[in-house]
């Protein structure tokens, strides 16, 4: 399933979901993979990695959307129509948004909690980004790929799609647009 600007989730739609850690919950086919990636992360000796954001109910999404839209107009621009697109490209509009589905989760390394493009260059993130498709995540939105995705890099964002399809996904070095639309053969 991709969701996204393109393509909105149906109205109503709500996960079945487990718990991760905390009050972190994700889809229950992936909450326990989530998990033991960030355990067997740490585990490898490889940093602390740490959710930051997990599933979100439509009304908290529409929250940071909002809030993310004030903030473009207090410091990027005076027109309400290029600050909902401007914000649209950070903060997903609500009903857009694949933490609404449950199976994205935004994971940091603790020895770097800020969500910018440095986080790559951590150690957790260099290991989640080598073995993510073994737990059937993906990076979502790689370096490179916003015109295709419409949403800025994110270096953070997993996606879960199953083992197999993440495997051929990150073999391919693909976004799951570009996926899916290889996959109906277009």
């Amino acid at each position: 399933m991709v969701v996204s600007a393109a393509a909105p989730l149906p109205e109503g739609y709500v996960p079945e979901l487990g718990t991760v850690v905390g009050d972190y919950q994700l889809d229950a086919r992936c909450a326990e993979k989530c998990w033991q990636m960030m355990q067997d992360c740490r585990a490898a000796g490889w940093g602390e990695p740490m959710i930051c954001s997990a599933y979100r109910t439509q009304e908290y999404q529409q929250m940071l959307y909002e809030d993310k839209v004030s903030r473009v107009l207090w410091s990027e621009t005076n027109n309400y129509d290029d600050a909902l697109v401007l914000a649209g490209q950070v903060v997903a509009v609500p009903g857009t948004s694949e933490h609404q589905t449950g199976l994205a989760a935004d994971i940091m390394d603790e020895a770097y909690p800020y969500l910018n493009e440095w986080q790559e260059n951590t150690r957790a993130q260099q290991w989640l980004m080598a073995h993510c498709a073994e737990y059937g995540f993906i990076l979502r939105y790689p370096s490179g790929t916003s015109e295709i995705t419409g949403i800025i890099y994110e270096p953070w964002h997993y996606r879960y799609v199953g083992e197999k399809f993440a495997s051929e996904i990150q073999n391919r070095g693909l976004t799951l647009e570009e996926y899916v639309a290889w996959r109906r053969g277009r």
